[in-house]
């Protein structure tokens, strides 16, 4: 059974905090909050808690995983980045985009498309993500909470637990989130490429 903590979205409690990177560090897979839905989330190369979640999403292993970052010099870590796509992402994030990049050796390769050793970064503009991300020190893992079969994320916690408290080891209340996805951006070769319309304004990615 999952554990339930209730953090303010703009004043995190640094207890609760610490608590739930606890729980990712040992292996957790957890549900938060984000600018764009909730999402699922677990340590970076953890093998276990990535196959549980590709469990619960119906998940192959050509989906794009996405590195949720803390700002654009943690991106640069992961991620592949020139000078043009750093003007680019400098100019978004934070922000509601998930950016897909090459991948640096920085990235496990179970993490990665099996071709295109590809990889989705974002920096998302939410104080308790942020919270989050700073305390864990690196990226976490992570894909949208999307029901299988169902188009749009989830943004109610206390729905979450209904579906998924069996699976999850922690949902994160942070209150309601928006209900569009993130935008997603292909960066890997210039022009960008509109992957997916969503929350993000994406004129400014349109040639």
């Amino acid at each position: 059974m999952s554990q339930f903590f209730q953090i303010h979205p703009d004043n995190p409690q640094k207890r609760l905090i610490d608590q739930a990177i606890q729980i990712i560090r040992d292996g957790g897979v957890v549900a938060y909050p984000t600018d764009s839905g909730y999402a699922l989330g677990c340590h970076l190369g953890d093998k276990k808690a990535i196959e549980k979640i590709k469990w619960l999403r119906s998940l192959d292993d050509k989906h794009n995983f996405t590195l949720v970052c803390s700002d654009l010099s943690e991106i640069g870590t992961y991620a592949k980045v020139d000078n043009a796509v750093f003007r680019l992402l400098k100019a978004h994030t934070p922000g509601a985009y998930t950016f897909i990049l090459n991948a640096t050796t920085e990235v496990p390769r179970l993490l990665l498309h099996p071709k295109r050793r590809s990889i989705g970064v974002r920096v998302p503009d939410h104080r308790l993500t942020l919270a989050l991300l700073e305390s864990l020190g690196e990226p976490l893992m992570s894909v949208t909470l999307i029901p299988v079969g169902e188009e749009l994320p989830m943004t109610d916690p206390e729905e979450i637990r209904d579906r998924y408290a069996a699976h999850l080891d922690l949902i994160i209340d942070g209150g309601a989130c928006h209900l569009e996805p993130t935008s997603v951006i292909d960066l890997r070769d210039l022009p960008p490429v509109i992957v997916r319309e969503g929350r993000g304004d994406v004129e400014p990615f349109r040639e």
